[in-house]
């Protein structure tokens, strides 16, 4: 007992060093986003309210020679929502639901509410959301923006439960995008990252709210593909799959565990659909987790105590909604000097254990800090123009500790790209809202639609008046 205390002490004098480092680095107009490692001066810093102010805002930037960014709650790390001396439209206000068909399952929503916002008004309908991150802090276009995936393995990339969208492209006309209207602007859109204009409200196809119950497994590395195969993926009645590998020193990325969401149609929907806004257990990791940056102690620490605080979810029920209803804030580290930041990587479901271990080699060898590493199942999807889905694939979603000076974020980024050159062996790809630290050539080999991609964006806005950094990252020469 003794010893636990003497840790929790010490965890909580970890709290207090995180909190008086707490570093706010933004005024109205010194814009950056959570990466911290490139804020710059914006010309203004607008909220969208309604159609014509925003047609309005166009129109005066194009008269004035101003670039426009779109912003939700400017959770990327790669410069996607701002540019130098740009006008910052912030949508996040822009949030009304416009037309709900419960029968039909379909919602049409304004681009800035947050996944929450939707949840909280389709709930008591029994419907559910098919696609969306784990955390439902994020708003509906900004998702889109980034063609987002969660735990969800039956039904794709966000893109594939989209129906509809209007579009405010440079121009000033709002245009509908669909599959079968202004079709080339529904795969250039999604997954564009805001380059071709405002999306305005967004038609999205809903699902049943349902009852699952938690099945928790423990595995490694070189038997989880043949487990999810055979186990998973093979079993219609699972719906929701995450697992996480272990991050401690004595066994490093070999160790893992799964949480899946089994369909429990015996336990009646009605008065269990409660909405929950508590987590169990978030201030005991977050204290924990503050050891997990610094120490190899505190990593080992962590895992011991992850697992059966996992297992111990086993039987546990829980709606849909619930499951994919995570309200604790994200990545909301704030020290100076460091920050931690997110890289996801894509591979194939039988390239898995081989990229896992070139993966240890690069990381080991680099020095990284990686704290967490969760694994989710991406369905094969390439209907965006930038896919990353190019086959069934494992998302790898890694989060780093990294320093902020210039010298270390040149070593953090020689290592990525080590990591990058084994992910592309591996016949993966990665994913585009985190820091440039990718090679062009590199974002050229995992995406090759890049060079269409660009001329369209030429095509739709000549005059660049919508940018980011993300544009002049990777458009090249």
């Amino acid at each position: 007992m003794k010893k636990w205390i003497a840790l929790f002490l010490l965890t909580a004098l970890c709290v207090v060093n995180y909190v008086q480092n707490d570093s706010s680095d933004q005024d109205p107009y010194l814009i950056t986003d959570y990466s911290r490692l490139h804020p710059v001066k914006v010309a203004s810093v607008v909220k969208g309210r309604e159609e014509e102010q925003l047609r309005n805002i166009l129109r005066e930037a194009r008269e004035q020679h101003l670039t426009v960014s779109i912003a939700g709650q400017r959770h990327s790390q790669g410069g996607h929502t701002f540019y130098k001396d740009s006008v910052v439209i912030d949508m996040t206000s822009f949030n009304r639901v416009l037309s709900f068909e419960p029968q039909q399952k379909r919602i049409r929503i304004e681009a800035g509410a947050t996944w929450k916002d939707l949840q909280d008004y389709v709930n008591p309908y029994g419907l559910a959301v098919k696609t969306m991150q784990s955390q439902n802090i994020f708003t509906i276009g900004g998702s889109l923006s980034v063609n987002a995936h969660g735990r969800d393995i039956r039904n794709g990339s966000l893109i594939k439960s989209v129906e509809a969208f209007r579009l405010l492209p440079a121009d000033g006309r709002i245009v509908n995008v669909s599959r079968n209207e202004n079709a080339e602007l529904f795969e250039l859109a999604i997954g564009g990252y805001g380059l071709f204009g405002i999306i305005l409200d967004v038609t999205l196809s809903l699902t049943d709210n349902e009852m699952y119950k938690l099945r928790f497994d423990q595995m490694n590395v070189s038997s989880y593909s043949g487990y999810f195969e055979e186990q998973v993926k093979a079993n219609p009645d699972i719906r929701l799959h995450i697992a996480r590998i272990s991050v401690e020193p004595d066994n490093f990325l070999k160790d893992m565990y799964a949480l899946n969401y089994v369909e429990e149609s015996s336990v009646p929907l009605e008065r269990n659909d409660r909405l929950t806004t508590r987590e169990d257990g978030v201030i005991i990791a977050k204290l924990m987790f503050n050891l997990n940056r610094t120490f190899d102690w505190g990593k080992k620490v962590l895992w011991q105590l992850q697992k059966p605080l996992f297992a111990q979810q086993e039987g546990k029920l829980i709606t849909r909604n619930n499951a994919m209803r995570s309200e604790s804030q994200f990545m909301e580290y704030r020290h100076a000097g460091s920050n931690d930041i997110l890289q996801e990587y894509f591979i194939p479901v039988k390239e898995f254990a081989g990229f896992v271990d070139d993966m240890r080699t690069v990381l080991q060898t680099e020095k990284l800090n990686l704290l967490n590493i969760t694994v989710r199942y991406v369905n094969h999807d390439e209907e965006a123009a930038l896919s990353y889905a190019t086959d069934d694939m494992f998302a790898l979603v890694c989060l780093f500790n990294v320093p902020l000076s210039k010298v270390g974020q040149d070593r953090v980024r020689s290592g990525i790209q080590k990591v990058l050159d084994r992910v592309i062996e591996h016949q993966g790809s990665y994913y585009l809202p985190y820091i440039a630290y990718p090679r062009l050539d590199q974002f050229r080999t995992v995406y090759p639609r890049y060079a269409e991609f660009f001329q369209k964006k030429e095509q739709y806005d000549p005059d660049h008046v919508f940018m980011n950094y993300f544009y002049t990252d990777y458009k090249g020469e």
